[in-house]
């Protein structure tokens, strides 16, 4: 239902001469009668450029895999995956009904309006083949304070990471947090002058267009710019040459950027199963008033009669027609007369709601991963974390080479380690000493917008609570592979590593737990995705090491009592002396170097340490240190956190109030050698580099 997604195409050639769906009449957009015999297939077509060969008289179309989410009777709540020739591969029951969109890493996001209004995001549903809503995995926004009547189409932004919702008999457009769960407010609520069905956003011209059930298509101009209330609106009109209206109750809606096109789909009157049509209109971001398609499409060989979904994937239009149980395929919607056209490929869908396409995770490092490879920086982020002042609970944003502070985000209480996805959400830890609880705090597309903005329910979301086992968070680390967040949990008590669903929210258990052996207590973490390996930082002074951590958690493994293999930094053969108290931890895939920072003594603001262990992938036992960086000069104290970036070490030092670097760190050479650059900064708790490439 929405330009961020795209669609699936499906199954049978349909002839016109031997359509194989009856025409039935309907109610409720797509109610239907008994289907009719299936028509004979037709001879074998030619093979297809770029895609499958065509078979039984089908054309070819590129491979891909696509979603369906189901609305009919038997079927509601579920959402089918099946490749680009309709061929079923599996369902996930998501318990949504209505319009289904996916963000970059491949979280679904589905309107539901079957019993009370609903959104619901399902973490990495395209990766759980056969699965179902779980509130360990996946949250829900539905209550009273979410103002949800009847929602149906909605549009995902990625560079906001906001949701637009079509809500009919709400008759408004709401726009949510894509990261709020629960009784949230939405962001804005954007009243329509007649009940919409769908609703799409162009975020590089910041213009909202819906689709109304009264025929037209409602234009908003400036729509983030004037914060959600913008002043200028104009309403599109598909007309006859004459300048009557020839649209009834439109749906469907899709805008192509690039050719600057509209293109809407008309269920007419819903009880009718042969009234539906398709209008193309070009002009579309200037267009005003009664305007006459430049294609439009309907009629018996059509078989539009309740076409509630369409979406654009090049050229080639797909629509969900719900009255007739099919997917129907029109390729080249802008070439071709208007008329009476039998669509290219039609295929059985029992009542299909909404049309989504899997879009494969753009290839990109996780910002713990990206230790040796060149990237560009939007910049260097740090938590502060003193008992009080005015930094308190800021992530501020600084330059790569730490001379300026460019921006800054307030989660609003205190906080200790940060880091970020890959659609430059923000992940942070955070301590109660009232409540003695712990939690993660998900700010929404802080790597790139909302300078100067806090936390806001609106937006944002907590993980909290009893049984997630959190009491004294420290670092962590993200993998958006998987959708992971990895949290060290100090706790005395029950210590360990615990990991939670990124998409998770409220007081949910870890889905798997790492227990370091002999109590020993994590300060920090690092996941690194290329060899599926966990390696914790512990305060003893050593490293624990945990091989094979996803695929133990796919097997349904809950809890690992006891690391793989245990590191103990030692200079010659003999282990570093006490003190010793491993903070920071970063490991580089490329060179199978580990990267650490140890404070020490807490108390002493003149001991800290930065190390190089070479060989750490299957290090075991006592492993040499390579490369050493300590002394007055070096101004480590109580270096709590760092991370890799183009062969350079970012450390957090908060015993001296300092943020700063050491360039080309794995070829350096040891001693007394002060930062490369540095910035005062008060008590920073943790820094985390943001590359250029995030969303």
């Amino acid at each position: 239902m929405t330009h961020s997604k795209k669609v699936s195409m499906f199954g049978k050639t349909v002839l016109a001469a031997s359509l194989a769906f009856a025409l039935a009449g309907c109610v409720d957009d797509g109610d239907t009668g008994p289907q009719g015999p299936a028509g004979m297939d037709g001879a074998d077509g030619s093979n297809g450029t770029n895609g499958t060969d065509g078979v039984n008289g089908a054309p070819s179309f590129p491979q891909g895999l696509f979603l369906v989410a189901n609305n009919g009777a038997d079927n509601a709540g579920t959402v089918d995956t099946v490749d680009q020739s309709r061929a079923y591969l599996s369902t996930f029951t998501t318990g949504n009904n209505e319009g289904i969109a996916l963000d970059g890493l491949g979280n679904l996001y589905q309107a539901g309006d079957a019993t009370n209004g609903s959104l619901r995001a399902v973490c990495r549903a395209t990766s759980r083949s056969g699965g179902m809503f779980m509130a360990s995995k996946d949250r829900e926004i539905t209550g009273e304070s979410t103002g949800l009547v009847n929602p149906k189409g909605i549009h995902f932004d990625q560079s906001s990471g906001l949701v637009f919702v079509a809500d009919f008999n709400g008759q408004q457009i709401s726009v949510f947090g894509s990261n709020a769960a629960g009784n949230a407010m939405p962001v804005a609520e954007i009243m329509m002058s007649a009940k919409p069905w769908d609703v799409t956003y162009d975020a590089v011209n910041d213009r909202m267009y819906a689709a109304l059930t009264d025929g037209t298509v409602a234009v908003y101009d400036q729509v983030m710019a004037m914060d959600f209330a913008p002043t200028v609106m104009r309403s599109i009109v598909p007309s006859d040459a004459d300048g009557n209206q020839i649209s009834v109750n439109l749906h469907g809606i899709v805008f192509d950027a690039k050719h600057d096109r509209l293109i809407v789909s008309d269920v007419g009157d819903a009880s009718v199963a042969d009234d539906g049509q398709i209008f193309v209109l070009s002009g579309a971001s200037m267009a005003n008033g009664m305007v006459e398609p430049m294609r439009q499409i309907g009629g018996p060989m059509s078989m539009l009669g309740n076409p509630v979904d369409i979406i654009l994937t090049g050229t080639t239009l797909r629509v969900a027609e719900k009255s007739n149980n099919a997917v129907l395929v029109f390729s080249n919607i802008y070439s071709g007369m208007s008329g009476d056209m039998a669509p290219d490929l039609a295929s059985a869908s029992v009542k299909p709601e909404s049309l989504a396409e899997v879009t494969a995770m753009p290839t990109m490092y996780d910002i713990s991963d990206n230790a040796l490879n060149t990237a560009s920086l939007l910049g260097v982020a740090v938590s502060s974390n003193p008992a009080s002042g005015a930094t308190t609970g800021e992530v501020a944003q600084f330059s790569a080479v730490l001379n300026a502070q460019t921006k800054a985000f307030n989660f609003g209480m205190s906080i200790e380690s940060v880091t970020y996805d890959l659609q430059g959400d923000a992940y942070a830890t955070f301590d109660d000493p009232v409540t003695s609880m712990g939690g993660v705090l998900i700010g929404s597309r802080i790597a790139r917008h909302r300078d100067g903005e806090m936390y806001s329910a609106m937006q944002d979301r907590m993980i909290m609570g009893v049984n997630t086992g959190l009491v004294t968070p420290k670092g962590l680390d993200v993998n958006s592979e998987h959708g992971l967040i990895f949290v060290a949990e100090l706790d005395a008590t029950a210590p360990g590593i615990f990991i939670f669903s990124g998409c998770a929210e409220g007081d949910v258990m870890p889905l798997l737990k790492l227990i370091p052996a002999n109590g020993a207590r994590p300060w920090d973490v690092d996941y690194d995705a290329a060899t599926d390996r966990a390696f914790a930082a512990l305060t003893n002074g050593t490293i624990a090491v945990f091989d094979q951590v996803t695929a133990k958690l796919m097997s349904g493994t809950t809890e690992i009592t006891g690391e793989d293999r245990l590191i103990t930094p030692a200079m010659s053969g003999v282990a570093v002396a006490a003190p010793t108290n491993i903070h920071g931890i970063d490991y580089d895939v490329q060179s199978d170097s580990l990267v650490v920072s140890d404070v020490g003594s807490a108390a002493d603001a003149t001991d800290g340490k930065l190390y190089v262990l070479p060989g750490a992938g299957m290090a075991d036992g006592l492993t040499d240190i390579s490369v050493s960086i300590a002394g007055p000069a070096t101004m480590l104290g109580n270096p709590v956190d760092i991370m890799l970036s183009n062969g350079h070490v970012y450390v957090a030092e908060k015993s001296n109030d300092m943020i700063m670097r050491w360039d080309n760190i794995l070829n350096r050479e040891s001693g007394d050698i002060p930062a490369d650059y540095g910035f005062s900064y008060t008590k920073p708790e943790s820094v985390a580099v943001i590359p250029a490439y995030l969303w």
